[in-house]
């Protein structure tokens, strides 16, 4: 069986997440009204709200039981 090639990301997923939303809300600026700007502002909306989860998720972790 081949060996997987792994390599440690330098970001974590949030950021990772913040930039992918950035990045399509541009995209998604420059692309005429329609359903392919909408389906960019979706993606852009599901990048932040993941974002948003992991952000609860780890401080909810952090927070003395």
């Amino acid at each position: 069986m081949p060996k997987r090639s792994r390599f440690k990301q330098t970001t974590s997923v949030k950021e990772r997440l913040a930039e992918e939303a950035t990045r399509l809300r541009k995209q998604a600026k420059d692309t005429p009204p329609g359903f392919e700007r909408e389906l960019l502002v979706r993606k852009a909306r599901r990048s932040e709200a993941a974002s948003q989860m992991i952000e609860w998720l780890t401080s909810a972790r952090k927070q003395p039981r």
